[in-house]
């Protein structure tokens, strides 16, 4: 008899607690009529926004951790690495500051092809190269502080904003860069 009042006691211990919260969410939650005014108004405003509405990533934009800022500033002697859609969206900006040319010397080389990899897309895009002008991206004598840039075509629109890209020149490779 004992025991069986001692397991009473205990088993009624750890379910009133449990009841209790139970009544707490019953009394916080708004009544059905409330909850289904509310999502009749969500649906009401989803169809009244405009169809060219521009949809919006879910993921966070982030800046550039500061141990990748001084990696690729104490390695490859480049800071500011963006990347940017153009207007039209059939090309992809690349651009980086050097700060020191000498270690920023492989990024100018003109027998390294550069290539950019959209992670979502796995799309492998290179920069065009013109009849007259020749490829679109400066590889001229670097000097320290100055800014620099390259073009990567971008046909079919493969690449969006907001995705992550990796942008490879010979042995230099920046990942997970944001196109802005």
């Amino acid at each position: 008899m004992v025991k069986f009042v001692a397991g009473w006691l205990a088993g009624s211990l750890f379910v009133l607690p449990v009841l209790a919260q139970s009544n707490q969410a019953e009394e916080l939650a708004p009544p059905p009529a409330a909850a289904a005014g509310e999502a009749a108004a969500k649906d009401a405003a989803a169809k009244e926004a405009p169809a060219t509405a521009r949809k919006v990533s879910p993921h966070r934009q982030q800046r550039m951790a500061h141990k990748a800022q001084n990696y690729y500033a104490g390695v490859w002697g480049v800071d500011k690495l963006q990347v940017r859609q153009t207007a039209s969206g059939n090309l992809i900006r690349f651009t980086y500051r050097v700060t020191d040319p000498a270690l920023a010397k492989p990024l100018a080389d003109r027998n390294a092809t550069p290539y950019l990899l959209g992670q979502r897309s796995r799309a492998l895009l290179q920069v065009p190269v013109m009849d007259k002008v020749g490829p679109l991206r400066q590889a001229q004598g670097l000097t320290a502080g100055q800014q620099y840039w390259m073009v990567f075509s971008n046909k079919g629109n493969l690449v969006k904003p907001g995705d992550r890209v990796n942008v490879m020149i010979g042995a230099f490779h920046a990942d997970g860069l944001m196109v802005e």
